[in-house]
């Protein structure tokens, strides 16, 4: 990339460029998709990952796919309800996690086959004119100024192209050249143990859900994963299987610890990793972004990796597009790491927990673990904590773009938390999940008991519009007909199994203003409504039309 192009004035192709289709790249695409933003995704492989690779999707991610219209088609890659259930070496299962609530609409666990899922977010792009995506390209260089970034690529043939972006994303994994080029540290631990990992089609076992056995003559981990499809996860001792390669007699006598015949299995691949559990010192870097593994990675025991880049892709995916319109301030994209980057630690921390769990191997250490393992599976209230997953730090944002009010943060104040998902339904009959009636990358102000529009002057209305807010009243399925009627002007929706009026009934707050991500930014009493909204927009850096024209010039 040529030294002048720092000072080069250009008028960008593209309004954003994702490096890498991965699950992040790809899904972040399909919401610039949806917001009209012309986006180029540059991947080095000639075609998408084909082997497995992340096995767990939780109900967040299934919320943030089901947001970008591709949901229906991931599902049936997916096994819903997938318990997760640790083993000590005796073989008693001490801590069992099977979630059945569904809070945010979608089931907590399931496995999938994440390359087919990835598929299904390729295909996503299809939809939009004004996505493109370029396999077997090649990112050598890039250079960043006060009018975008210049993408220095390296097509099929050798042949190299310059293209330029107001933005670029670098969702280029966990060795990602993005941040090494950057000069942005990544900072952790390795884990010092290896594993191998066996994936096998036609599943010589059949055995549903996920078994971590704390063994320690040697920890595995056993998982059934859809179409027919085994995971098995071996820790691999000093001098055992030199390098990446796996001598074929050490994996059948490891797999033959949990089949009667290893030599009849259908091997699809069987790969050493090193577990690591890093996270960068910085998601931004002016016009460059950091997404998914190129910002943090984690170890796989809590299948959160992979979950960790969605709600990357979901927070960042409507901020890029406000302002890359022009409707907010460049600032609002310092949110995105205020955000993201404390929670992608706790969940390095719980991974990172959760492997030091299952891999221990000291006699006194083991004891001890089982120990009072077993003993706190008498205590309802705490065998409860693991079951229903309690103990999985849920994203819960104490500053960004969200506004708590006079009086600050408060720990139980549902602002900075995800919102519900409540079914619902309209008065022409329609029922289903809310967010499908929200839209992708939309606001959504909601209310129990009120219309919202009664309490929002002219002005603090004509702001909402500026980011196209729908304004949903929330009644109960006796007054659906009657004040959908009587308030043309509102979307009115029945609540219909009062899921709506039990959450405002623990939030006395009764109106929320839900982000594009579906959390909660404000949370008022309808007399306080329009002044919180107005302090949020300002906190946006939401842009008046007559300022447009000079803040993009």
């Amino acid at each position: 990339m040529p030294s002048q192009a720092e000072d080069q004035k250009f008028t960008p192709e593209f309004d954003v460029i994702i490096i890498g289709a991965g699950p992040v790249g790809l899904l972040l695409a399909n919401y610039l998709g949806h917001s009209g933003l012309r986006t180029l995704v540059i991947e080095a492989l000639s075609d998408l990952i084909d082997y497995p690779r992340g096995v767990a999707i939780d109900d967040e991610s299934l919320r943030a796919f089901q947001a970008a219209g591709v949901v229906d088609d991931i599902l049936p890659h997916t096994t819903p309800r997938q318990a997760m259930r640790y083993v000590n070496g005796k073989g008693r299962v001490f801590a069992s996690i099977d979630p059945t609530d569904q809070p945010f609409g979608w089931v907590r666990r399931s496995t999938f086959i994440q390359p087919l899922a990835d598929r299904v977010s390729a295909a996503g792009l299809q939809r939009f004119a004004n996505v493109e995506l370029r396999l077997a390209h090649k990112v050598v260089g890039f250079v960043q100024n006060a009018d975008g970034v210049l993408v220095e690529m390296e097509r099929p043939d050798g042949s190299r192209q310059t293209v330029a972006c107001s933005y670029m994303v670098g969702c280029d994994g966990g060795r990602s050249r993005t941040r090494e080029a950057l000069g942005i540290l990544f900072t952790g631990k390795t884990d010092p143990n290896r594993w191998i990992v066996v994936d096998i089609a036609d599943d010589p076992m059949g055995l549903p859900n996920a078994y971590l056995h704390a063994d320690p003559v040697r920890p595995y981990a056993c998982i059934s994963l859809p179409h027919g499809l085994r995971r098995l996860e071996f820790m691999l001792f000093p001098g055992e299987a030199d390098g990446n390669d796996v001598p074929r007699e050490l994996l059948d006598r490891m797999l033959g610890r949990v089949l009667p015949d290893p030599a009849r299995v259908n091997i699809i691949r069987a790969r050493v990793y090193t577990h690591n559990g890093r996270i960068a010192e910085r998601f931004r870097e002016g016009r460059v972004i950091l997404a998914g593994d190129a910002a943090h990675i984690m170890p796989v025991w809590q299948g959160q990796g992979f979950n960790s880049g969605v709600r990357d892709a979901f927070n960042l995916g409507w901020k890029l597009a406000l302002v890359v319109k022009g409707i907010c301030s460049p600032d609002l994209l310092d949110t995105y790491q205020t955000e993201r980057k404390a929670h992608a630690q706790a969940m390095i921390s719980l991974s990172v927990t959760a492997g030091t769990v299952l891999g221990m191997r000291n006699p006194v250490k083991v004891w001890l673990r089982d120990t009072i393992t077993y003993l706190i599976s008498f205590l309802p209230p705490v065998k409860r904590y693991f079951l229903e997953m309690r103990f999985k730090p849920m994203p819960r944002y104490r500053e960004g773009a969200l506004n708590y009010g006079p009086k600050g943060f408060h720990k139980n104040s549902a602002i900075g938390r995800m919102f519900i998902q409540p079914r619902v339904a309209t008065a022409e009959g329609w029922t289903g999940r809310m967010d499908d009636l929200i839209g992708t990358n939309s606001f959504a102000l909601v209310s129990w008991g009120v219309n919202p529009d009664v309490w929002l002057t002219e002005k603090v209305r004509a702001r909402l519009d500026l980011l196209s807010i729908k304004r949903f009243w929330v009644v109960p399925m006796t007054q659906l007909g009657y004040e959908a009627e009587r308030n043309p002007d509102v979307i009115v929706v029945g609540d219909i199994d009062r899921t709506v009026k039990t959450w405002f009934d623990h939030n006395p707050e009764t109106m929320v203003l839900l982000r594009p991500d579906r959390f909660v930014a404000v949370n008022s009493g309808p007399q306080a409504l329009d002044a919180r909204l107005n302090e949020l927009l300002d906190a946006l850096g939401v842009v008046e039309p007559a300022r447009r024209e000079d803040w993009n010039a």
